[in-house]
C-alpha cells in the first residue's frame, strides 16, 4: 500500500450537498463493504479541491477513529472525512477487495486493533497504519475471492433497489409520492389545534402526541385508505425479559442492537428462563425503550429466539402478510405513529397499549402480496449478500491458518 492520506474535516450541515459526490464518514465504513445508510454528498466543486483524499473504485477506507474497520469503494469516485483514512493502493501488489476482506477476517482485525492508540478515543495513525502486516494468497485466490466480493455487493444494491420499489409501490398506493408536506414555519410548528374529544380519545394533552406531523398522518391515512389497528392485525404480542449472555446458553437471544437491516442477526445465547417468551420466524422484534424505539425487525434466522424487555414480539395474524406489516411499520408513516405515543422524559417508553392504536394501511389483497414478496426478496438478496462475504472470509482464514501450522 503507496498512499495513505487523512480525510477532511467537515462539521457543518450546511458544508454537505442534497446530492453530488459520496462523501464517507466513520458510520459509513463497515466490513469490507461501506454501509449505506446516513451517507453524506459533497459537491464536484468540493470534492476537486480535497483532491487528496479523492477515492474511487477500488481504493480503500481505514477507520482512524474510535474502532478497527475498513471497507473497499464501490462508487466511481468520493471522498472521505477526517476520522477516515484514505487508501491508494498498489494494485500490482495487492488485490484492493481481497486486502478489504483480509483486512475482516480475524487476522486482518486484530493486526489493525494492535496498532490503535489512546484509551478513551482510540485512534489510529498514519504512519501506524503503514505498519499493519498483510498475509498475501496467491494471485488467483485474490482473484477468486475479488469475485466473492463484487457478488457480495451485487446482491446488496438488488436487496437495496427490492427495498425501494416495495417503498414506492406503498407510497404510490397511498398517494404519498405526490404528497408536498409543508412544514409550518417559526412559531406554528409547536402547536396543534386538537379538540377535546380528540385529547379524551387519546388520554394524553401533551404537545407530542398531538405534533404537527403526527395529525397530519394519520388525517392522511384515515381519508385515502382503509385502515386497521394493529392490535386487530396480531395473533399476539409478549414483552421480553432480561437474559444473561452465555456462551454455553442453549437459546438463542437478542436485544435491540441484534436488529440490522429489519433483522435479527448477530444473537448471544442465553439460558432461557421456562416461561421466557420466544420469537419464532416471521415474527416481528419491536423496540419500545430507550433511544431507538420504533425500530424493527423481522425474524429470520432463529427457529426459536428469546429477547430482551425492551422488545415487544408482535405474530402477524392471518390476515395480513409479516413482510407487508414490517414494511409499513419502518415506513415514516409507522415510525411517526410509534414516536407519538412515547411516554417518559428520561428514558422513553412505548406501552403495548400503545403500540396496538397504531394504523397499519389496508391495500388490496394483489398489491399488498406485491409489496411483502419484494420485501421477502430484498431480505433473501441481503442474506445472498452476508453468505458470499462469509464464504470469502472462512476461505482465506482457512489459508492463513493453513499455511501458519507447523
Amino acid at each position: 500500500m503507496s498512499t495513505f492520506k487523512k480525510g477532511i474535516f467537515y462539521i457543518l450541515a450546511r458544508e454537505y450537498a442534497a446530492q453530488g459526490i459520496p462523501f464517507y464518514r466513520s458510520s459509513n465504513v463497515g466490513s469490507v463493504l461501506p454501509k449505506e445508510n446516513g451517507l453524506a454528498f459533497i459537491t464536484p466543486e468540493k470534492h476537486k479541491s480535497e483532491y487528496k483524499t479523492a477515492l474511487e473504485a477500488g481504493d480503500l477506507m481505514i477507520v482512524k477513529t474510535g474502532r478497527s474497520g475498513a471497507s473497499v469503494v464501490l462508487d466511481q469516485q468520493c471522498n472521505v472525512s477526517q476520522d477516515v483514512i484514505a487508501v491508494k493502493v498498489h494494485r500490482d501488489r495487492v488485490n484492493p477487495y481481497y486486502l478489504a476482506l483480509y483486512l475482516s477476517t480475524t487476522f486482518g482485525s486484530s493486526e489493525m486493533n494492535r496498532w490503535f492508540q489512546g484509551q478513551v478515543q482510540p485512534h489510529l495513525s498514519l504512519d501506524d497504519a503503514r505498519r499493519i502486516l498483510v498475509a498475501l494468497a496467491p494471485d488467483e485466490t485474490q482473484l477468486e475471492i475479488e469475485a466473492l466480493v463484487k457478488a457480495s455487493a451485487c446482491s446488496r444494491s438488488e436487496s437495496t433497489f427490492a427495498h425501494k420499489q416495495a417503498n414506492k409501490l406503498l407510497e404510490s398506493e397511498l398517494g404519498l409520492d405526490k404528497l408536498t408536506f409543508q412544514k409550518p414555519i417559526g412559531y406554528a410548528t409547536r402547536f396543534s389545534t386538537v379538540n377535546w374529544s380528540g385529547t379524551f380519545s387519546a388520554g394524553r394533552v401533551d404537545a407530542q402526541c398531538f405534533a404537527p406531523d403526527a395529525l397530519f398522518y394519520e388525517n392522511w391515512l384515515k381519508t385515502h385508505t382503509q385502515c386497521d389497528c394493529l392490535g386487530t392485525l396480531l395473533k399476539s404480542t409478549a414483552k421480553g425479559r432480561q437474559q444473561a449472555d452465555s456462551i454455553d446458553g442453549t437459546t438463542d437471544y437478542c436485544s435491540i442492537k441484534h436488529i440490522t437491516g429489519r433483522e435479527l442477526v448477530g444473537a448471544s445465547k442465553c439460558f432461557a428462563q421456562a416461561d421466557a417468551p420466544l420469537a419464532g420466524v416471521d415474527d416481528l422484534l419491536l423496540a419500545i425503550t430507550g433511544a431507538t424505539i420504533g425500530k424493527i425487525g423481522i425474524v429470520k434466522h432463529y427457529e426459536r429466539l428469546a429477547f430482551s424487555g425492551d422488545l415487544l414480539c408482535l405474530r402477524a395474524a392471518q390476515s395480513i402478510d409479516p413482510h407487508y406489516l414490517l414494511l409499513a411499520l419502518d415506513h415514516k408513516i409507522g415510525q411517526v405513529q410509534f414516536n407519538r405515543w412515547i411516554t417518559g422524559s428520561t428514558n422513553g417508553h412505548l406501552a403495548p397499549r400503545d403500540v396496538a392504536r397504531v394504523l397499519v394501511p389496508r391495500l388490496s389483497s394483489e398489491t399488498e402480496a406485491r409489496i411483502a414478496e419484494l420485501v421477502r426478496s430484498s431480505l433473501a438478496k441481503r442474506q445472498e449478500s452476508e453468505r458470499l462475504l462469509d464464504q470469502a472470509k472462512t476461505r482465506v482464514e482457512q489459508l492463513i491458518e493453513a499455511a501458519v501450522q507447523p
